[in-house]
């Protein structure tokens, strides 16, 4: 068996499919080895993740989205040349003519396209309902959370039988992050009281200003206690929230190797996104035993099962009541933390990388 990947969302500024494709790929090619797990654009190792930069270099990065741009604009040929020996080929959103030589496949990463356009630039929205075309002359698809594959059935109507749910991973890094490393992330970004967390792209969906809202309205005791921390690069959130950010600690982007030690250091982890396919932050906090707020919609509930705290992402006093619940109470941290970690052992990379294995070898 031979499975290509189009890794070209590796190569641009990217979130959560750049953080799924780096350790996706990478573990795929552990398991089954790099003979068999081969990228379009031909990357070979892959240098450190950096969300705001290509993970290839200056030469690789230009010569592969060429590719791409001539993919785009010569219909089948080249990727057909491009994909030959491969026996499935799994195609990005950013492909317009995936290959026709070999079993398609995609991952849908979520659904907000459809459900939160509002949410969306136009040119997001595009590469969506191109990749929807792909999804539907696919030969299967995985979809990261049950959430996404009842979404992608109800709103799109994709074919049940056609997706397979296979949970996204972890990195290990967030499961054993040393006391040293936190206090030197301490003294790095001069976080000298304990905090609140946050991190995510600063855009709508991700609910920022309810966020601050109810940060606001906790009791003055507790906002002298506990500061808020926002780290994340400004995406398309609207002028009036990034004015906002002021009113928390604001890190700005912060590289992929800060991020364990930066989540380990929160006394909270708080969530409050409107919709997500996974939350990879969710996750990599109840990993790091960090009890988790978060909200009750879409995949979060599942990806945190008994192990956080649940609010209405709408509700400025559930989120405010919960944080200070979390925050007055060492007792329920403790539990939580506890939980979050043990839940956050069932979604490891080496077992997202079998499972998709077995996936492939079912298409052929």
């Amino acid at each position: 068996m031979r499975v290509m990947i189009d890794a070209t969302p590796l190569l641009v500024r990217s979130a959560g499919v750049k953080n799924y494709l780096y350790y996706w790929i990478e573990h795929l090619r552990r398991a089954a080895g790099a003979g068999v797990i081969v990228t379009f654009p031909a990357l070979g190792e892959f240098g450190h993740i950096r969300h705001e930069q290509s993970v290839a270099g200056l030469w690789r990065t230009w010569t592969g989205l060429g590719s791409l741009a001539l993919a785009n604009r010569t219909p089948l040929p080249v990727s057909d040349w491009a994909a030959r020996g491969a026996d499935v080929f799994h195609a990005s959103n950013l492909i317009e003519h995936p290959p026709r030589r070999a079993r398609l496949t995609a991952t849908i990463h979520d659904m907000t396209s459809w459900l939160l356009p509002e949410f969306h630039a136009a040119g997001n929205l595009r590469a969506d309902r191109r990749f929807l075309e792909i999804c539907k002359r696919a030969d299967g698809l995985i979809a990261v959370s049950q959430s996404t594959k009842n979404d992608a059935v109800l709103v799109a109507g994709l074919p049940p039988e056609k997706i397979t749910v296979i949970h996204s991973g972890v990195a290990d890094a967030f499961f054993a992050v040393e006391a040293g490393t936190i206090d030197a992330i301490r003294k790095r970004y001069a976080l000298e009281r304990p905090f609140v967390l946050f991190i995510g792209t600063i855009e709508p969906r991700k609910n920022i200003d309810r966020l601050l809202d109810a940060y606001g309205a906790l009791v003055p005791d507790l906002r002298e206690e506990f500061q808020l921390v926002i780290a994340g690069p400004a995406g398309w959130a609207p002028q009036s929230t990034i004015a906002r950010l002021s009113e928390a600690r604001y890190l700005g982007y912060v590289p992929e190797a800060d991020l364990a030690p930066l989540t380990a250091a929160a006394t909270i982890f708080v969530y409050p996104s409107l919709y997500e396919g996974f939350g990879f932050p969710v996750a990599q906090a109840m990993a790091a035993g960090v009890p988790v707020v978060t909200s009750n919609v879409s995949s979060l509930p599942e990806v945190t099962g008994e192990a956080a705290l649940l609010i209405d992402p709408r509700s400025t006093s559930e989120l405010r009541d919960a944080m200070a619940r979390l925050l007055l109470s060492p007792d329920l941290r403790g539990q939580l933390a506890t939980r979050g970690k043990d839940r956050a052992r069932e979604f490891r990379w080496e077992t997202c990388a079998a499972r998709s294995l077995d996936f492939f070898e079912g298409l052929i």
